[in-house]
């Protein structure tokens, strides 16, 4: 279902499924809880890098929460194989990085927004401005510009300045400083709606909507009031989903957000399940990533693409990073009729438990 939005003489996309019902989220503390959940994309014109947050609104605790996904968030690709948040909002789209998202943390995400940054800005003009306490100064647009914002407290943000600062990531920043900065002006954007559910939808058309048929504008303003209404009585909290180095999400993750706050449960903690296996081909021949994924999938393993390299190798390799891996990495090279020469200890890929570079030993 989509809603383009039609500001500044472009198209913004608004993709929601569902209505403004509240529906059982699932078991948390204290029982059922009744949860929306709508999965925002900010995407960059430029770059195409894209920063991810679950708005989270609680009906029955009256609270809500901006959940920061990492873009190296270890997803389950459609048809097998594994790939990272990052890239599947590139790859799957929103649609599909939905579902995988629901599958990982088996969640009721109803729907995505897709709100590139040109919208953005236009979305923060709409509503006045917003008011952020920045951790950075914005850079100007160009060598010799002042600073679209100062670093400080009660900086207030145009249009261009919000996406500067939610997209600002310093040289050598982790992801999660970005994450947070993004999360800010969500939150901000929010504090500056209406939080009366007529006023929201008119402030929805004055946008000037190309509605779809499955989705009303008044569905529209009516979750982005239940949203505003928290952010303006101090209800509304932003948090971070804690991934490990492996893009995956250990106890920790899947106590203090997946369950406590999307009343979901995390399906990668399962210690069953099985090994992941990034595969590189460096034979220099296509059709060997085929025939590996077949072999790997056929053997037990969950296939995960490494994409091709060049030159092609004379030899294969079998890496795991982790020593617990170290059986594991013997035993995928005997399923793929590879050496025990070719298993050694490295850096490996960090949405695999096991990495291979395929060479031109490889027999297919």
């Amino acid at each position: 279902m989509a809603l383009a939005l039609v500001v500044g003489g472009g198209i913004a996309w608004f993709l929601l499924s569902g209505g403004d019902e509240k529906k059982d989220g699932g078991a948390a503390a204290g029982g059922p809880q009744q949860r929306d959940v709508i999965v925002v994309h900010l995407r960059q014109t430029k770059g195409g890098d894209s920063s991810t947050a679950l708005l989270v609104d609680n009906a029955t605790t009256k609270k809500a929460t901006t959940v920061l996904l990492p873009n190296s968030l270890a997803l389950a690709k459609e048809g097998g194989g594994a790939t990272t948040l990052g890239k599947s909002v590139q790859e799957a789209g929103t649609g599909g990085t939905r579902d995988a998202l629901n599958t990982l943390l088996g969640a009721d995400i109803k729907g995505s927004w897709r709100l590139d940054t040109p919208y953005l800005e236009n979305l923060v003009e709409l509503v006045g401005g917003i008011s952020v306490d920045t951790d950075a100064a914005v850079p100007g647009e160009k060598p010799g510009d002042r600073p679209l914002a100062e670093r400080g407290r009660g900086q207030t943000l145009g249009g261009r300045a919000a996406v500067g600062y939610a997209t600002l990531r310093g040289p050598g920043e982790d992801q999660a400083r970005q994450l947070a900065r993004f999360g800010q002006v969500v939150q901000a954007v929010l504090r500056k709606m209406s939080s009366d559910p007529a006023a929201a939808t008119t402030t929805v058309e004055s946008l000037a909507q190309i509605p779809d048929p499955s989705l009303s504008t008044r569905q529209l303003g009516a979750s982005l009031a239940h949203l505003a209404e928290k952010a303006k009585t101090g209800a509304y909290a932003t948090t971070v989903l804690p991934a490990q180095q492996d893009g995956t999400l250990g106890e920790k993750a899947a106590d203090s957000v997946v369950k406590d706050v999307l009343g979901g449960t995390v399906k990668n903690t399962d210690k069953n399940a099985p090994p992941r296996v990034s595969v590189k081909n460096a034979t220099g021949t296509p059709a060997a990533t085929g025939t590996a994924q077949v072999t790997l999938v056929n053997g037990g393993y969950t296939y995960v693409d490494g994409g091709s390299a060049g030159p092609a190798e004379a030899t294969s390799s079998v890496i795991y990073t982790d020593e617990a891996r170290a059986a594991e990495a013997k035993q995928v090279a005997k399923t793929l009729g590879l050496p025990d020469r070719a298993v050694k200890r490295g850096k490996g890929a960090g949405n695999a438990d096991v990495t291979v570079v395929l060479g031109k030993d490889y027999k297919s």
